[in-house]
């Protein structure tokens, strides 16, 4: 049996008189020839501009040519029934993102925790009626910081992506949503090399001096600190191996998902050969830095020993871990090649790195800028050989 052709789509606008005045309508045919009929909004008459919920018959009739647009191109909020939930469409990215992109234990956390505020606001509702103006509503009245509200900004992109190729879903209605900005900090906070020094001489023991000193001189994170293994630290090469991180109790991959190797700096290289002289966990899969019972080392435990190391070498207590990271890149830029950085530290791209180029000293720089467009002196022709 032969189906019938689609009808062409099309539609108008027209008045009709409500209670507080006429009030513009757009009526408009779908594909499967089914009509929709919209408000539009009170008439406007005046030669002003008209404000907002008033419509002249111009603003009108332009209403209606996007709504025929989206219509045309598929993408018109409500024009493909999925039969899916917000919750349906949650549920199957995280499951994507569990089972197909094996993402790490500590990043499926993250995104359960998200997704489970996001389906307390648009569970129930089919994803092909949630609008871009619904998710700029709740974006705009969220709580939480610019850089929170990003991160649920591509949560949300994210699901519905999923929802496009899953479930036919249109559009991606996040994808029209701003982001808020996220300022990164004007200025790195990081130690002097000889306020490192004293910093870890305030350290309550060899083992913490060596964890404060290896952050410092070899900018490994905290996670990446408490996952060391003997195995990873090669003091024939001077190298340190970072293969593994360790976080909310679980060892993971290292931030980025891949190894690194950095230079082992010959002050951490010694502290650390003193520390593998201790009577036990020295063997190659023992952890480097541990609790009495060779376990990981606790976080808030390492913290309130940190800042008290801060505190008798009478350096500011509010200098964060991390910066001691900073220190490390802040340092070596001044006498490595930026990709050398880039690569020692994971950076992802050398954007992140360049963060330390103002720290190298360019006391030199006006030299040789001005030897640059320094002109050659002319040499002078030979003079003419004299005619026989």
């Amino acid at each position: 049996m032969r189906q019938p052709a689609p009808r062409p789509i099309s539609g108008h606008v027209f008045k009709r008189k409500g209670k507080r005045g006429a009030v513009w309508y757009a009526k408009f045919r779908l594909p499967d020839g089914g009509q929709q009929k919209k408000r539009l909004g009170l008439t406007w008459t005046e030669k002003t501009a008209p404000p907002d919920g008033y419509f002249t018959k111009g603003k009108a009739q332009a209403h209606l040519d996007e709504l025929l647009r989206q219509t045309r191109e598929g993408t018109l909020p409500g024009l493909v029934k999925t039969g899916k939930t917000f919750t349906d469409a949650a549920e199957e990215w995280l499951s994507y993102s569990e089972n197909v992109r094996d993402c790490k234990p500590s990043t499926l956390r993250d995104y359960r925790n998200m997704a489970r505020v996001l389906v307390r606001e648009f569970g129930r509702r089919k994803i092909e009626s949630i609008t871009t103006q619904d998710i700029d509503l709740w974006i705009s009245g969220y709580g939480g910081s610019n850089r929170t509200r990003q991160k649920y900004l591509v949560c949300l992109g994210s699901i519905f992506k999923r929802a496009m190729k899953v479930y036919g879903l249109p559009r991606n209605p996040a994808d029209l949503v701003e982001r808020p900005r996220v300022r990164r900090a004007a200025k790195i906070d990081v130690l002097r090399p000889e306020e490192v020094l004293a910093f870890v001489r305030a350290a309550e023991s060899d083992q913490d001096a060596a964890i404060f000193h290896t952050a410092a001189f070899a900018g490994l994170r905290m996670g990446e600190l408490l996952a060391l293994r003997w195995r990873d630290v090669d003091f024939t090469r001077r190298t340190i191996h970072v293969r593994e991180n360790w976080t909310q109790g679980e060892t993971t991959t290292p931030k980025g998902g891949t190894e690194r190797a950095v230079p082992m700096a010959e002050e951490v290289a010694e502290r650390l050969a003193r520390l593998g002289q201790r009577p036990h966990f020295t063997a190659e899969d023992d952890l480097v830095f541990c609790t009495a019972r060779g376990r990981h080392v606790g976080y808030k435990s390492l913290k309130e020993r940190y800042r008290a190391a801060l505190k008798a070498a009478g350096l500011r207590e509010d200098f964060r871990f991390h910066n001691l990271r900073h220190t490390f890149g802040s340092t070596v830029i001044r006498h490595a090649d930026s990709r050398e950085v880039m690569e020692w530290m994971g950076h992802a791209d050398l954007t992140t790195t360049r963060r330390y180029l103002a720290f190298v000293d360019r006391e030199d720089a006006a030299k040789r800028v001005s030897e640059a467009f320094r002109l050659e002196e002319p040499q002078e022709s030979p003079a003419p050989a004299p005619a026989a």
